[in-house]
């Protein structure tokens, strides 16, 4: 429970427990579990603060200094913090609905598992702060880079947040599920590279693969687009109501090469095949290699299908049949990322 006296002294003025803490610089404040709700805590000193379990609804906490201050589970709901100092805070498990963060330092600040609902993050610096868990709906994110935050590929997303142009750009790395989300489209996702300035560095794919192996086919595309690959393949991204092959027939023509997944499955598909051939009908047209194709398992090099026969005796075969061994498939997804690399920017896809 919170130190009557230390609780007392604050419920006074700012500038009167500025002083009194600058006196006594050893006293680490305690006020957990205390009800500061709609005070006036502007400019406060409250680092190294334990506010444990504090209830802080529409505090003004403007400008306060709450460095290392422990705010676990404390409850945040629609507090100004903006432009306070949160560097190395503890907001783990925190409840920050609503709460204004604009301009707020949260560097190296623990948000895990924070509820993050309608709070604005405009302009908050969140270098290496750590979201892991974090509830975010309607969270803005503007004006803020988020290169070097940890944890957002383990967000929760209960809906959509706000992600702005500035972010978008000056973020460099976003993981493909934090995008997702957040509400970002794919076809957006797909020239984030250029929004950034940067030159294209990888060809641009369509995926091709049988629906049993859409284990594996999730975790290789999300892999490609968090390391600047534009990728397409079903069922993310054929638009509702779109006419099956014609979109797939469009969806091939405008990527620059076909990433096809072998395997026993794969094989007997009828889809793949098709996709195949007309892969080899676009490598006539362009004079050039289109077909980029990587195994899962054993069977395209014994089956006595003809097109795989064909695919076996004319092309290097990318091997991720041990890509259950997190070592090995990064081997193997590096080795596919090399070879993907462009020679020069291009503006297909």
């Amino acid at each position: 429970m919170a130190n009557d006296e230390h609780l007392a002294l604050l419920r006074q003025e700012s500038a009167a427990w500025n002083e009194w803490l600058a006196r006594n610089p050893d006293i680490r404040p305690d006020l957990s579990n205390a009800d500061l709700s709609n005070a006036d805590l502007s400019e406060a000193d409250l680092s190294n603060a334990n506010l444990n379990h504090a209830s802080l609804h529409f505090t003004n906490l403007f400008q306060a200094d709450l460095s290392n201050a422990n705010l676990n589970h404390a409850s945040l709901h629609f507090t100004n913090l903006s432009k306070a100092n949160l560097t190395g805070a503890n907001l783990s498990n925190a409840s920050l609905l609503g709460a204004n963060l604009s301009n707020a330092s949260l560097t190296g600040a623990n948000l895990r598992f924070a509820n993050l609902t309608l709070a604005n993050l405009t302009g908050a610096n969140l270098s290496a702060a750590n979201v892991s868990g974090a509830f975010l709906i309607q969270t803005i994110f503007g004006t803020v880079d988020l290169t070097a935050t940890k944890g957002l590929n383990e967000c929760r997303h209960v809906g959509p947040s706000v992600i702005d142009f500035h972010t978008l750009s000056s973020s460099r790395g976003l993981p493909l599920s934090f995008l997702r989300g957040c509400g970002v489209p794919n076809n957006l996702m797909e020239y984030l590279p250029s929004l950034r300035g940067e030159a294209i560095r990888f060809y641009s794919c369509f995926i091709s693969y049988s629906a049993r192996d859409q284990i594996f086919a999730d975790r290789l595309h999300a892999d490609l687009q968090n390391k600047g690959v534009r990728c397409w393949f079903a069922p993310h991204d054929l638009p509702i109501g779109a006419k099956t092959w014609d979109a797939i027939d469009e969806a091939i023509r405008l990527r620059e090469k076909l990433l096809v997944i072998l395997s026993r499955a794969s094989i007997a598909s009828d889809w793949v095949e098709d996709e195949v051939n007309k892969a080899y009908a676009e490598e006539r047209s362009r004079k050039e290699v289109v077909l980029f194709p990587v195994r899962i398992d054993n069977a395209v090099m014994s089956t006595d299908e003809p097109w795989t026969v064909k695919l076996r005796d004319q092309r290097n075969i990318g091997d991720f049949r041990q890509w259950r061994k997190p070592a090995e498939y990064q081997k193997s997804l590096e080795r596919l990322l090399r070879d993907l690399k462009a020679s020069k920017a291009s503006g297909a896809g």
